[in-house]
């Protein structure tokens, strides 16, 4: 059995769902560009100073620009702050962010003397200290907050960071046993965020061959993967007096990462691998 209506009640229906749908969508566009609810808390405002430097003012010197937030009107996180300044102080304030979940590492930043993620930063709720934010340190700055990743992105491509075997499993996949998996733990999480790496003075002085904590811990992580093929070639790579020896194990890289893992032991796990040899 089927149903239909009219062509004249379709026409009928077909206005009057338009103009309901557009009246929802505008009572909705209102409630989102609505002032924020008051809490009923006093006020609690923070200064937070932030760097800024913009590429279309050439002759305008780098500088801290201050900005006042209300924390009761705020969330927890420093990107929580960064984005209400954005969207209701200053829209020309230019910064990186994404998931807001600290997966992505866009929104890597030195934030009161410390590299790490804005969206896991919580503020201090002091508000008689400042917070003062910049970008990573020792990086060519694109705009304000942004660093310009291109060499450290290059630097990753180099290791070749994919699995490589020429010689297909028969039941199309490659397996691995539980002990040998468990031996990438703490090494694949790595969300290339870039605060170890920016962290480190070896890094800030070589970077033009020092690969740095980053991506010394990726290539470490396909060496040690059972199932590449390719351990002794990419060992041989790093088998120079730049591309890994300029680490100096002063553990800024592990003490830095936001996600808690330990880049210091990774390379150090590579120069055993190559004195073994």
């Amino acid at each position: 059995m089927s149903f239909s209506l009219p062509s004249k009640a379709l026409s009928t229906i077909t206005p009057n769902l338009r103009r309901q749908s557009t009246r929802l969508f505008s009572s909705t566009q209102k409630a989102c560009q609505a002032e924020p609810v008051s809490t009923g808390k006093p006020e609690l405002v923070k200064e937070f100073k932030i760097y800024r430097w913009n590429p279309d003012e050439p002759t305008k010197k780098p500088h801290l620009q201050s900005y006042h937030v209300d924390l009761n009107q705020c969330g927890p996180m420093v990107l929580d702050a960064l984005i209400k300044i954005k969207n209701e102080v200053d829209p020309t304030l230019t910064f990186r962010r994404s998931c807001r979940e600290g997966i992505c590492g866009s929104c890597a930043m030195n934030i009161d003397g410390q590299n790490t993620l804005a969206c896991l930063c919580r503020i201090d709720r002091n508000a008689g200290k400042n917070s003062k934010i910049y970008p990573l340190p020792h990086m060519y700055i694109v705009k304000d907050l942004v660093p310009d990743m291109t060499l450290f992105y290059k630097q990753y491509k180099s290791i070749q960071p994919w699995l490589q075997n020429d010689n297909p499993p028969e039941k199309g996949e490659f397996l691995q046993s539980p002990e040998d998996r468990k031996k990438l733990d703490g090494m694949y999480e790595c969300i290339l965020c870039a605060c170890c790496s920016t962290s480190c003075p070896s890094y800030w002085w070589n970077q033009d061959e020092y690969l740095g904590p980053a991506t010394l811990m990726q290539a470490y992580r396909w060496i040690a993967d059972s199932r590449d093929a390719n351990k002794e070639q990419r060992k041989e790579k790093l088998q120079n007096e730049m591309s890994m020896y300029r680490c100096h194990t002063i553990f800024n890289c592990s003490r830095t990462c936001p996600k808690g893992l330990n880049p210091a032991e990774a390379i150090a796990k590579i120069k055993l691998e190559l004195a073994a040899d």
